[in-house]
C-alpha cells in the first residue's frame, strides 16, 4: 500500500522522509501562490510604487526647476527634463541674499540644541529610569501628556515668557521695559533644551540597562553623576545617536519659530532666508527651488549615513 504524499514535499521527498532521512535540497517543493494571494502581491507592489513616486517626485522637480532658466519655469513648470540647464537660480541665491550667513546661522542653533537636549533629556531620562524619587510616576505621566500638545499652541505664552526674562534685552527685575531674549541666539535654544521628547526617549534606553551595574558602582563609591556619565551613557550611546539625528533634524527644519522671534536679518535662519523669494505679489521660483536644493543637502546626507542608527534606536523604543 502505498504512502500518501505530505503536502508541500515531493514525492522522493516524502519516500525518504519516510525511509528516515532528511529531503534533499532540491526535493522541497515552494508552495503555490493561490489567486487571491497573487492579486494581493501585485496590488501591494503597486502601492509602494505609487508612494515611492509620490515621496520622490517633489524632490526631483525641485531639483528641475533649480536648473531651468525663469522662462521656462512658468513655460512649462511640469517638465521633467530642462530644455536649457543652468546654473544662474544657484548664482542669484548665493548673491542676492547674504545664503551663506543664513546657512550658518541654522548650523549653529541646530548644533546648540543637539547638544542641549541631548544633557538635559539624558540627565532627566536618566533620573526617571534609576532613581527613586516621590511623584516620580506622578512627573512622567504630566511629561508625556506634553507630549499630546501640539506645539503651535504654546508659541504665544513660550514668546511672552522670553520678552519677560528679567535682566535681558532691558528688562527690569519684573521683566519690564525691554525686549527679553528676543532677537538672540537663546530665544531658540532655551525653549528646546531639554524637549519632553527627548527626556521620554533617553528613558527608554536607560530602563533597559540592568541596574545592578549603578548598584555596582555606589557600592564602589561613585557619585550619582558619575554612575551617570560614565556607566549608564556609554551603553546608551545608540539612542543618544539617534536623539542627536532627530534633533538636528527638527532644529534645521524650523521656520516658524525663527521667523516670531528674530526680527534681525543677521540672524535668520536658512529656512527664514528662503522665504524672502516669496513677496506677496510673485514668487522667484528659480532661486527659491535652488536654495532649497541646497538647504535639504545636510539633512539628506545625514540620514543617508545615520539611518541605520535611526532604526535601531525607533525599534529599540518601540519594544519597550
Amino acid at each position: 500500500m502505498s504512502a500518501q504524499t505530505a503536502p508541500g514535499l515531493s514525492v522522493a521527498a516524502t519516500t525518504g522522509a519516510l525511509a528516515g532521512r532528511s529531503p534533499r535540497p532540491g526535493e522541497l517543493h515552494t508552495k503555490h501562490k493561490t489567486p487571491a494571494q497573487r492579486v494581493g502581491a501585485v496590488a501591494w507592489w503597486i502601492a509602494v510604487v505609487v508612494v515611492a513616486i509620490l515621496t520622490v517626485f517633489p524632490l526631483f522637480w525641485t531639483l528641475v526647476t533649480s536648473l531651468k532658466p525663469a522662462g521656462d519655469i512658468l513655460s512649462g513648470a511640469l517638465e521633467l527634463i530642462p530644455r536649457t540647464v543652468t546654473l544662474e537660480n544657484y548664482q542669484r541665491v548665493l548673491t542676492e541674499v547674504p545664503f551663506g550667513r543664513y546657512f550658518l546661522n541654522s548650523m549653529l542653533l541646530a548644533v546648540a540644541g543637539v547638544v542641549l537636549n541631548l544633557f538635559f533629556g539624558s540627565l532627566a531620562g536618566y533620573a526617571f529610569a534609576k532613581l527613586k524619587f516621590r511623584g516620580k510616576r506622578a512627573l512622567f505621566v504630566t511629561l508625556l501628556g506634553s507630549l499630546m500638545v501640539p506645539g503651535i499652541v504654546t508659541m504665544v505664552p513660550s514668546f511672552l515668557v522670553l520678552r519677560a526674562f528679567p535682566f535681558a534685552g532691558g528688562n527690569n527685575v519684573v521683566g519690564q521695559g525691554g525686549v527679553g531674549l528676543l532677537n538672540t541666539w537663546w530665544a531658540i535654544i532655551l525653549p528646546g533644551a531639554a524637549g519632553a521628547f527627548a527626556v521620554f526617549f533617553m528613558r527608554q534606553f536607560f530602563s533597559s540597562i540592568p541596574d545592578e551595574l549603578g548598584e555596582a558602582a555606589r557600592i564602589d563609591g561613585a557619585s550619582e553623576f558619575r554612575i551617570f556619565a560614565q556607566v549608564y551613557l556609554p551603553l546608551a550611546k545608540a539612542g543618544a545617536a539617534v536623539l542627536a539625528i532627530l534633533t538636528f533634524q527638527a532644529g534645521w527644519n524650523s521656520f516658524m519659530w525663527p521667523l516670531i522671534v528674530l526680527n534681525v536679518q543677521e540672524m535668520w535662519t536658512v529656512q527664514v532666508g528662503l522665504a524672502s523669494f516669496v513677496t506677496d505679489y510673485a514668487t522667484d521660483y528659480g532661486p527659491l527651488m535652488a536654495g532649497t536644493v541646497i538647504t535639504s543637502l545636510p539633512v539628506l546626507l545625514l540620514f543617508v549615513f545615520a539611518q541605520r542608527y535611526i532604526i535601531e534606536g525607533v525599534s529599540h523604543v518601540n519594544a519597550r
